[in-house]
């Protein structure tokens, strides 16, 4: 296969249905997710047989249960694909709203209208849920998407796109509006993000070193995050029997998400009565823990053993697996200078019950998401209200945390005038 010539072909289609995608009615496009959610309902089985021979290739090929699970297509999963594709048709239809409207002294009425991106281009891995959640938020937002998954999941992502086309087909809109890649030639991954004429907007799904890659090579901007070295900090005035379910959940809930804790930093009034328990708590779920010198001494001299001492590495590290790190520190201002010195910008959380303490954490600490009183665990599209979202952004342009609808939108000016000529 000739890979450029491959891809040069893909996005001349998609760049001509983003066309009619971008003048599609509401109700058309309803109509699309809606079918493609009765058609993951009607084909579970097929669908969950072809998602377990991609798990049988990835377990014989040694991939560790974080991978595992990005992968699996549970009962659990599907019901989230389908209630996210029918929460997205719920969605109000951003596009052709208009905002800002005001008359200028000449007459005219100058204001803003939200308009598609265009053709937005996905690169993921492991997570076939990606394919769904990617393929119905690029609909609704009026825009062609080009798919690319990763060879793990093949037959998983080949399944889920034969339900998109028929989808697609059912409401009347383009079938080039989704399109999956269907070579897994790391070489298509290459031509994607250079392809300037075609591609509008990049958004890489992925582990760090597929991200980092884009950083390296693309040419079409990208919406995206490097990291999810997401943070909880205990207050000296926590509620501590809130403070250790909010952190058990944080980090054990699932170990292999970018909105997983992965540092608890701990006020050093409250480590001496909070550490013990939430050591336990953590060990009976097998949880390493690597620990300051302060907060060791503290686990330890409870009777809690098998630890680990942290070196600055560990501030710093997305584990991914149950792993934690601990440091105590000796109050807010020192958890802020941590989170912002050696966190990624994504996800993070302070337990408390100070409102003034809550409001200086959530103004200084500089992160897309930040929490009070909540688990990290929240931060995606689906549980903030946007029906699932394309991806988490850290940037501070054009879009930043969950991007869900309006993150896949643009505003340009508008003029309505009745005539009138500028002297």
């Amino acid at each position: 296969m000739d890979i450029q010539h491959y891809m040069q072909d893909i996005g001349r289609r998609a760049r001509g249905a983003s066309r009619e995608m971008a003048r599609a009615s509401t109700a058309t496009k309803n109509a699309a997710l809606l079918a493609v959610a009765a058609g993951i309902a009607r084909d579970k089985a097929a669908l969950q047989a072809a998602n377990a021979r991609d798990v049988a290739r990835a377990r014989a090929n040694g991939q560790d249960p974080a991978f595992i699970d990005r992968l699996t297509l549970s009962d659990k999963a599907i019901a989230t694909m389908i209630e996210g594709l029918r929460q997205i048709a719920a969605l109000a239809d951003p596009i052709g709203e208009i905002s800002n409207l005001k008359f200028r002294p000449t007459g005219i009425q100058v204001g803003q209208m939200r308009v598609p991106l265009g053709v937005i281009g996905i690169i993921y891995e492991s997570r076939p849920n990606v394919t769904i959640d990617a393929a119905a938020l690029c609909l609704k937002s009026g825009n062609a998407t080009i798919l690319r998954g990763g060879s793990e999941a093949i037959e998983s992502n080949t399944a889920l796109a034969a339900l998109i086309q028929q989808g697609l087909a059912e409401a009347g809109l383009p079938a080039d509006a989704v399109q999956v890649v269907g070579t897994t030639d790391r070489a298509a991954v290459g031509a994607l993000v250079t392809m300037t004429e075609y591609v509008d907007v990049i958004v890489p799904r992925g582990g760090k070193s597929l991200i980092a890659r884009l950083i390296d090579e693309a040419r079409v901007p990208m919406i995206k995050h490097l990291d999810g070295i997401c943070h909880v900090y205990v207050d000296d005035l926590a509620d501590l029997t809130k403070a250790r379910v909010i952190c058990d959940n944080a980090k054990t809930h699932r170990y292999g998400t970018c909105n997983t804790m992965e540092t608890l930093l701990v006020a050093a009034s409250v480590a001496p009565r909070f550490l013990p328990d939430m050591a336990r708590d953590f060990q009976a779920k097998q949880v390493e823990l690597r620990c300051c010198a302060a907060s060791r001494a503290i686990v330890e001299a409870a009777g809690i053993g098998a630890l680990v001492s942290a070196t600055d590495e560990d501030w710093e590290t997305e584990y991914l697996a149950p792993v934690l790190a601990l440091k105590i520190v000796a109050g807010l201002d020192e958890a802020i200078e941590h989170i912002n010195m050696h966190g990624s910008a994504h996800t993070d959380a302070i337990v408390t019950e100070n409102y003034s303490t809550a409001m200086r954490f959530l103004r200084e600490v500089d992160s897309a998401s930040v929490m009070v009183n909540a688990s990290t665990r929240f931060a995606d599209g689906f549980e903030y209200g946007l029906g699932a979202e394309i991806g988490i952004s850290n940037d501070k342009l054009h879009a930043r945390g969950p991007v869900g609808l309006e993150g896949l939108t643009s505003l340009k000016y508008i003029v309505l005038g009745s005539g009138q000529v500028r002297e």
